[in-house]
């Protein structure tokens, strides 16, 4: 008897051991499901999406192994036919399922929580001009994902305008206009986001950032770019008919070239730039084509110094 207790301790510790290891690897692997990290806040989504899925297979496979390992060594013999034994509870038992999915929860709400506050995104309940609360600990991820990454001390503001269907920005201190937001790698960057309409959503997938944008209430929103390259700009938010073609480009570059870029498109003369939503509108009307459903007639292509 004491041999096949031994037995059963050897195969259930062996088995939470490979259950918690696979766990924690299917956990690691989770960070090639993601975009390339863009921004400095990006790890800190990446962290708890790891750790979710860490804990989801942890659950999983806990549960699989458990199953496979009572239909191994606690099924009945092929004669037996008897029924099993009365049980009518175990409250020791319902104690610890009740309280262990309490318990999980409570910490998936904190950490969620507190990765929503570092990452200092405002919600609709927020007043006109708040800034980010967490800059300090915003500011320390750039170092933390990219040591190489200076972190500059200057913020570059820049407003951010979404309207039935296009994105403009504009650099005030360069009164450059564009359909294409460039950004300076390393640098703070502070967006005051307006809507001219309706509700719109600023999300780029690379950065893990998603900010609803209000009518009425400006919002400053924050974030350090460290990766260049070249990212997609898409509205969260269902605004209207043509809300699938309102998408930008969002350009990450050193700061010499990104004040290069500046130099060049304030010598540039605004100009209309090309937009898909107004172009589909003017084509449906030229040909007569009636889709059936009342839209709102896309606001006429900005005037910008770099349309992209």
């Amino acid at each position: 008897m004491k041999i096949r207790q031994i037995l059963n301790f050897l195969t259930l510790s062996t088995g939470a051991v490979a259950v918690t290891l696979t766990s924690l690897w299917i956990g690691k692997q989770a960070y090639y499901w993601l975009p390339p990290q863009a921004a400095a806040e990006s790890h800190l989504i990446d962290d708890l999406f790891s750790f979710l899925v860490t804990l989801g297979a942890l659950i999983f496979l806990g549960v699989t192994a458990t199953l496979l390992y009572s239909i191994a060594f606690h099924r009945a013999k092929s004669t037996d036919f008897g029924d099993g034994p009365h049980i009518e509870g175990n409250v020791t038992l319902e104690v610890v399922w009740t309280a262990i999915p309490v318990m999980l929860v409570l910490w998936i709400a904190g950490y969620s929580y507190q990765v929503y506050e570092q990452m200092g995104i405002q919600g609709p309940s927020h007043h006109v001009h708040l800034h980010n609360p967490m800059k300090m600990e915003t500011a320390y991820a750039v170092a933390d994902a990219d040591p190489e990454v200076p972190v500059g001390e200057d913020v570059e503001h820049i407003d951010v305008l979404a309207k039935q269907w296009a994105w403009v920005f504009h650099y005030p201190e360069s009164n450059v206009t564009s359909t294409e937001l460039h950004l300076p790698q390393g640098s703070r960057v502070r967006l005051n986001l307006h809507s001219e309409d309706v509700l719109h959503g600023f999300y780029v997938p690379a950065f893990r950032l998603k900010q609803d944008i209000i009518p009425g209430n400006d919002l400053d929103f924050e974030f350090t770019p460290i990766r260049p390259g070249a990212y997609d700009l898409t509205d969260s938010q269902y605004s209207g008919t043509y809300f699938a073609t309102m998408r930008a480009k969002v350009i990450v570059e050193s700061p010499t070239k990104y004040q290069q870029w500046l130099s060049k498109a304030a010598s540039q003369t605004p100009s209309p730039a090309p937009n898909q939503a107004a172009s589909e509108y003017a084509l449906k009307i030229e040909n007569g084509i009636d889709s059936g459903w009342k839209t709102v007639e896309p606001a006429a292509p900005p005037l910008v110094n770099f349309p992209g």
